[in-house]
């Protein structure tokens, strides 16, 4: 019965499949296209292939450039997701083992990031402007941080409440100092829930549009921003064409960084579930 079902159970996950991922279809199919084929075909099917819109987002010019919007990005979401990192897994091996500040600082932290980022944008302004951060990596960067604070502190708490407390035992009769039992026993087994911190952190920097708009304007403009530069850099209206290379383009490393790593983010997942 189970085979019979199979090409059913198939051809219900395609459709799905399909409807979930239909805009970026749309906009892969679109970025394809030439000026004219947009005005009389609207459908997903390119009659005439063509790669002069992603010419157009590679070509550098004195008001575009795609590499330096990635460059951008790229050291933004790397400051963003690692910082949490570090900040964090001390923090969340003293809240889950010793149990301080979970009552009151874990529950007050994860609900900042429940709060609209625009609350702070004003005071986040003039702040960076008192102090020379704005328009750079460093300053985009700390702020990412900060929004991914909240999902790194709480996975790395149930990360390290996974983790038999009788290992961290064995190793402090055998002489171990607390800095051994953190790095050479707890990190290494948390290193799942690092890998999926570390993803989710850099793919919810890329993607910041907010700040990235507000603090930048010339040197550290992310890619977020940038490619909005290119919808209308023809003139005469949105190049759509453009419009969807340059999307097409900016997707590409926080998609390929998550296709490679998605088996250390469903282990991570589902390490939980399976406990017990």
């Amino acid at each position: 019965m189970s085979d019979k079902l199979r090409p059913l159970r198939w051809a219900v996950l395609g459709f799905f499949a399909f409807l979930l991922n239909f805009p970026v279809i749309a906009t892969l199919a679109t970025s394809f296209k030439t000026p004219r084929e947009l005005v009389s075909n609207a459908g997903l099917f390119v009659r005439e292939p063509t790669l002069t819109n992603y010419g157009a987002v590679l070509q550098v010019s004195d008001r575009l450039n795609i590499y330096e919007y990635l460059t951008n990005s790229l050291i933004i979401a790397a400051i963003g997701a690692i910082l949490p990192l570090i900040l964090c897994f001390p923090m969340a091996y003293t809240m889950a083992r010793r149990g301080y500040g979970r009552a009151v600082l874990l529950p007050v932290v994860i609900n900042l990031r429940t709060l609209p980022l625009i609350i702070f944008a004003i005071p986040i302004y003039m702040m960076y402007q008192t102090l020379g951060l704005l328009d750079t990596r460093l300053g985009l960067g700390l702020i990412l941080a900060i929004v991914n604070i909240p999902l790194t502190l709480i996975i790395l708490v149930n990360a390290v409440d996974d983790i038999p407390i009788q290992l961290e035992e064995a190793a402090d009769i055998d002489g171990a100092r607390l800095t051994d039992v953190l790095f050479r026993v707890v990190l290494p087994l948390c290193r799942p829930a690092l890998a999926t911190t570390f993803i989710f952190g850099f793919i919810t920097a890329w993607n910041e549009f907010l700040f990235g708009l507000m603090l930048t304007t010339q040197h550290a403009v992310p890619v977020t921003v940038g490619a909005s530069f290119f919808f209308a850099a023809g003139g005469g209206g949105v190049q759509w064409g453009v419009a969807a290379a340059v999307i097409i383009v900016a997707s590409l490393p926080p998609v390929v960084l998550g296709t490679v790593m998605y088996r250390q983010i469903t282990r991570s997942l589902l390490a939980g579930a399976v406990k017990g």
